[in-house]
Order: structure tokens, then C-alpha cells, then sequence
């Protein structure tokens, strides 16, 4: 086994610097990975989601945090003319003032409040005839206030609100952890494909080339009147069938470049090549260990959780509405005015505020109770879908398990079908050269061993994806022997 996989790697360095030569990007597995990490689409629209989610978050966070605003108001000026009820009598009244509002607000998280320090300052020239005769009143005017307002008897809307932002994020989060992993396995898929394609290639060339060889040596025993004329019009078919097929296999890889190109976001006019070993040493996998990391540290179940807690929040704020309720506001402060500025404290003025307002539901006809039995519903639904997401889980790596171990049988048994067919090419290519067959027999064990080397790869190849698809299932590397947890997850777990 180590021989032919010495020599398929062997294939893979020739192809590599024979498409070298030709001015090919050569790639790697792992420069396609860096290469779709960067340019691929789909990764491009979770990185957008992700950074809008944490925005939205940052910016709720940022809400939480005192606020300080200004407002001035330069001037303001007005020339009225006004009844007076008490005189039963007209007036004119001219007014002109000038004032600026300063004001800090701090949320309360805990209790869903908000505590505002508010100081207004400003300077006002009243001008009233309403006694007969003008009189004109000049003031400078401050009104300092803490107030409160206060919900009672409801939820915390702040904090169900950050909340939700905060599992959207983490859901955000691991979206682009589980794109990453499914990137990985889809660039592998599309990566082997081109190397097969390349394989393909080199086998039939292979082929033209030993049939060319088998057509040249029918026709010197032609000429010399030592084979029947017949056998080199079956030769003459066979060289024409291995350069179709030659034909066919360049058609075969492009198609796959192409493929390969458009998913890791690659120009699609520039040429590349591949090169990978693909050789793999079956290894023991630990399926109780596989399924235990599996349903420990899958990032599917934790959305479905986020699902749940998410739908658990909308049932709160369903039962919010047309609910019992009450409002609590509460103001402190002191207001005082005087022609001098310096003096407008001198005899202030207390200036206390509370009130207190309930909102009592009486009869609504079922509307609410019936939103909280659809909202149940929806939740249960939630549950429901977590548990088929774990049995899914356990399937899943149990299904895995057994393609590992049937695929190692495949190895084995793809591996002895190529080594019989390359004894058999080999002894019955001898047999052509003496004569005792004819080329179509020949033909059809070079076809033989053209199928058994790509078998081989194939199986290789299948048996490397799916130790991935198993890394994918249970987020742990059995090669390595060490946990697969993305750096995002990690950060969606702490948060």
C-alpha cells in the first residue's frame, strides 16, 4: 500500500510542476480554504449578519449608559394680543426670551426606570398692558429637577429587549462558526473533485499513449505480413476511442475548475492546478466518545435553545399585553427667578411632583388568553425541535461511524483490485507483444486498470471526506485527537 500511495503522491508532484510550467496557480487544500474564507459569498453574507447583529447589540449596550443632551433656544420672541377674563377687557402682551435646557438621563436596567437630572436656565422681557398702562417685567429664570419614572407590575422591557439582542448575536455567532465548518467540507468536496478530474487526465493519457503504442506495434506486424489485417483496424478503433476519452477528460476538469473557482470566489479565467496527498492511515474511531462530544458541543443545539429562549420572550410579551399595569413618576426640585442673576436663588421655590397611574383590564373576550395558547404552542414547538435535533444528531454520527468502517474495507479491497490489475495489464501486455492476444483483449485491461487506479483515489478520497464529515458531526478531530470548538462558539459561550 505504501508503494502505490508513493506513487500517487508521486502523480500529484509531476502534475504539479508540469501545470508549474504552464503558468498555473498551483493550490493547495489549505490555500483554497484561506482563499474561500476570504472572497466566498456565503461566507461574506454570515460575516455581514454577524456585524450588524453586534452593532445592534453594541448600540443597546451604549443606550444603557447615561445620556447627556443640550438644547438651546437662542430666541424666541412674540406680540400677542390677548382677552382678559377677569377684566373682560383686551390687551397686548410682548414677550422675549432666551433659554437653554441641560439634561442627564440614566436608565435603570434592574428595574426598567429612568432617573433624569434636568436644569433649565433662561432670561425673559415681559411687556403687558393689561392695567391700562405698560409695565415691563425683566428676569433671569432656573428651574432645577430629579425625576423618576417608574413601571410597575410588568416586565423588564430593558432587559428582555437586550436579551434578545444578545442571543441574536450569539445565533449570528454561531451561524458563522457553522459556515466555516460546512465551507470546509463543501471546498474539500469541490478541491478533490479537480484532483480527481487531474487524475482522470493523467490516466487517459495513459491510455493514448500505450494504445498508440499497441496501434504501432500491430501495424509494423501487418506490414510484415505477421498479423492479420483485421487487428489493426480493431487497433486503429482503439486509439481513436482513447483519444475521445482523452478528449473527454479535459472537457471533465474544466468543468470542475470552474465549479471549484466560482464557490472559493476565485477569478474564473485564471488557470490552476491542485496538488494534495491523498493518501490516509485508517484510524479507531471511539463511538460513544463521538457521540458525547457530539450532543455536548453541537452549536445546532444551542440555536435551538436560542430558538426557545427567544420564543419564550415573545410569550412575555404577549402576556404583557392588556395587562394590569401601573406608572410611577416622581420629580424633586426647585425653581427660582430675579431681575439679577446672582440672585435668582435667593428665594426659590419648591417645586415637588408624583403621580401614579394604573391601567386595570376588565374584559377583553378571551383575545389575551388565546395569544398565550398560540404563543405555548409555538414554544412547545421550539422543545419539540430541539429533541429531533439531538435524536438527528445521534443518527447522524452513528450513520458516519458505520461509512468509516465500511469505506476502510473499500480501501482494501480498491487497493488489491488495482495491484491484480496492474499484474494482469502487465503479464497480458507481454502476451500482446508475443503475439497471443489481440489488441481489443489488451485494450480491455488497460480500460480495467485505468478504472481500479481512479477506484483507489476514489476510495481514498471518500474515506478523507467523510473523516471530516465526522470532525463536522461531533466537533471532534479523531486524527488529532483534540476538540474542534471554532474561536467564535467559544465567544457566544462566554458572552
Amino acid at each position: 500500500m505504501k508503494k502505490i500511495t508513493s506513487l500517487v503522491f508521486l502523480m500529484s508532484l509531476l502534475l504539479f510542476f508540469g501545470y508549474r510550467s504552464q503558468g498555473q496557480t498551483i493550490l493547495t487544500l489549505e490555500k483554497a480554504m484561506e482563499i474561500a474564507v476570504v472572497n466566498s459569498p456565503s461566507i461574506q453574507g454570515t460575516l455581514l449578519n454577524l456585524q450588524r447583529t453586534t452593532e445592534s447589540l453594541n448600540a443597546q449596550r451604549a443606550g444603557l449608559k447615561s445620556k447627556f443632551a443640550l438644547s438651546v433656544n437662542p430666541i424666541d420672541y412674540s406680540n400677542s394680543r390677548k382677552f382678559d377674563n377677569r377684566t373682560s377687557s383686551w390687551f397686548t402682551n410682548k414677550l422675549i426670551n432666551s433659554s437653554g435646557t441641560f439634561r442627564v438621563d440614566q436608565p435603570i436596567l434592574a428595574t426598567n426606570g429612568k432617573i433624569s437630572l434636568v436644569n433649565t436656565f433662561g432670561w425673559q422681557s415681559n411687556t403687558s398692558d393689561a392695567t391700562g398702562r405698560p409695565i415691563v417685567n425683566n428676569v433671569f429664570l432656573n428651574n432645577l429637577y430629579l425625576s423618576l419614572s417608574q413601571p410597575l407590575f410588568t416586565y423588564n422591557r430593558t432587559k428582555v429587549a437586550l436579551k434578545t439582542l444578545e442571543l441574536n448575536n450569539e445565533n449570528a455567532q454561531l451561524s458563522y462558526a457553522m459556515q466555516r465548518l460546512a465551507l470546509e467540507k463543501t471546498v474539500s468536496q469541490l478541491f478533490y473533485n479537480v484532483y480527481m478530474a487531474q487524475m482522470s487526465l493523467s490516466i487517459r493519457q495513459d491510455e493514448n499513449d500505450n494504445t498508440q503504442k499497441s496501434y504501432d506495434i500491430i501495424k509494423n506486424k501487418v506490414d510484415a505480413g505477421l498479423a492479420a489485417k483485421e487487428q489493426l483496424f480493431q487497433a486503429a478503433v482503439n486509439l481513436e476511442t482513447a483519444k475521445s476519452s482523452l478528449a473527454s477528460a479535459r472537457v471533465s476538469l474544466e468543468s470542475a475548475k470552474d465549479q471549484f473557482k466560482q464557490y472559493i470566489g476565485m477569478d474564473i479565467f485564471e488557470e490552476i492546478s491542485v496538488i494534495t496527498d491523498v493518501s490516509v492511515a485508517p484510524i479507531e474511531v471511539d463511538g460513544k466518545k463521538a457521540l458525547e462530544h457530539g450532543l455536548a458541543t453541537r452549536m445546532e443545539l444551542r440555536q435551538r435553545q436560542i430558538s426557545i429562549e427567544n420564543s419564550q420572550f415573545d410569550l412575555i410579551a404577549i402576556k404583557a399585553q392588556n395587562e394590569f399595569k401601573g406608572d410611577l413618576s416622581l420629580s424633586i426640585g426647585m425653581s427660582g427667578d430675579d431681575p439679577t442673576l446672582k440672585n435668582v436663588y435667593d428665594k426659590p421655590t419648591q417645586s415637588p411632583h408624583y403621580g401614579i397611574t394604573f391601567n386595570i383590564p376588565i374584559f377583553d373576550w378571551g383575545q389575551r388568553a388565546a395569544q398565550i395558547r398560540a404563543q405555548n404552542a409555538v414554544v412547545n414547538t421550539q422543545k419539540l425541535n430541539y429533541s429531533n435535533q439531538e435524536i438527528q444528531i445521534k443518527v447522524d454520527i452513528r450513520q458516519v461511524i458505520r461509512n468509516l468502517s465500511n469505506l476502510k474495507d473499500q480501501i482494501s479491497i480498491a487497493l488489491q483490485n488495482q495491484q491484480n490489475s496492474q499484474l494482469t495489464y502487465d503479464i497480458n501486455l507481454e502476451r500482446f507483444k508475443n503475439g497471443d492476444l489481440t489488441s481489443m483483449d489488451l485494450n480491455l485491461y488497460q480500460v480495467q486498470l485505468s478504472n481500479n487506479k481512479m477506484a483507489y483515489a476514489q476510495a481514498l478520497i471518500n474515506y478523507k471526506l467523510e473523516l471530516l464529515n465526522l470532525k463536522i458531526q461531533s466537533l471532534y478531530d479523531f486524527t488529532t485527537n483534540q476538540p474542534v470548538i471554532p474561536e467564535q462558539y467559544l465567544k457566544a459561550k462566554n458572552n
